[in-house]
């Protein structure tokens, strides 16, 4: 019992901070109101981490590769997507104070969140460290030792929202490129995770202490899951592009249907008024124009 408290916590302490933001955000005022839709995706992401922590998942993964394969679905490809549509750091914005919020959005502009967000880090992070961990001794190493497990799953948390994040996120990223740039890395981090499954299950360059029965099932749950994982990231994607116009009519900030605004000069004032942030495909670049948006909402 005392093992699975921490596996609980971790899963639990988010989603009550989350909800604890929701209702600040009621009590300032209808405008301020959130959307259910984003408070159930934030919830389910946490529910898809605990479920990946706590048995029974958890007991099989340390015995069998094709339960550390589940995991690693779980807490590094479905549970990043659902967490990062929940729009946590939108969110957080609206719930802060103005001078902490002003703090919060410089931060988001910095030169390391910049190099950190960049999309060749994010497919790096996110699907290049697979290669190396299953294609060295690394994976042996790590899983020799309960907490060498617990490093993994942080790594695979982390890297995984930092891809949704890049690729489909709501909230604000600085570097985010265009929808269609978008999808061309999704398609490479489809590409290495097509081969590499397909490495594993042929036995090919790869180094994992496991019976091969069991690595070639994990290879096919890499190769299926991870396609059905990505289709959803896709559909996120897709969902947030508004092409733009020839002409004037480009230049007109437009409300798009998801809530979000399409200019991101006025982002910082308008998330504390209330809006979701400007759409996924606007990077924050545009420093005069953010701190004019800060001096309206202070």
């Amino acid at each position: 019992m005392a093992g699975m408290l921490l596996p609980a916590l971790a899963a639990l302490v988010p989603a009550l901070g989350y909800l604890l933001l929701v209702r600040r955000a009621h009590r300032r005022g209808p405008r301020r109101e959130w959307s259910a839709w984003r408070s159930a995706s934030f919830l389910a992401g946490c529910g898809l981490v605990a479920a990946a922590v706590l048995p029974p998942l958890a007991p099989w993964a340390h015995g069998d590769f094709r339960g550390h394969m589940a995991q690693h679905l779980l807490i590094g490809m479905y549970a990043p997507v659902a967490l990062v549509l929940g729009a946590p750091v939108t969110l957080l914005l609206r719930t802060l104070p103005g001078a902490r919020a002003r703090t919060l959005t410089s931060l988001l502009r910095s030169r390391p969140v910049r190099v950190l967000t960049h999309p060749v880090t994010a497919l790096l992070l996110n699907t290049g460290s697979l290669a190396v961990l299953y294609c060295t001794p690394l994976y042996g190493a790590a899983t020799a030792q309960p907490w060498g497990h617990w490093l993994l799953h942080l790594h695979f948390l982390a890297a995984g929202c930092l891809f949704a994040w890049v690729v489909a996120g709501p909230d604000p990223a600085p570097a985010r490129p265009e929808v269609p740039a978008r999808l061309v890395l999704l398609g490479a981090a489809i590409a290495g995770h097509a081969v590499l499954s397909q490495l594993m299950y042929g036995g090919f360059l790869i180094d994992i202490p496991a019976p091969v029965g069991q690595v070639r099932g994990g290879a096919e749950l890499m190769y299926y899951g991870g396609d059905i994982a990505e289709l959803l990231l896709a559909g996120a994607v897709v969902a947030t592009w508004r092409p733009g116009r020839a002409g004037p009519a480009r230049k007109r900030p437009v409300r798009a249907r998801s809530g979000q605004e399409a200019s991101p000069r006025a982002w910082p004032a308008r998330v504390r008024s209330g809006a979701h942030g400007p759409p996924a495909g606007e990077p924050l670049t545009d420093a005069d124009g953010a701190r004019r948006s800060d001096a309206q909402a202070a």
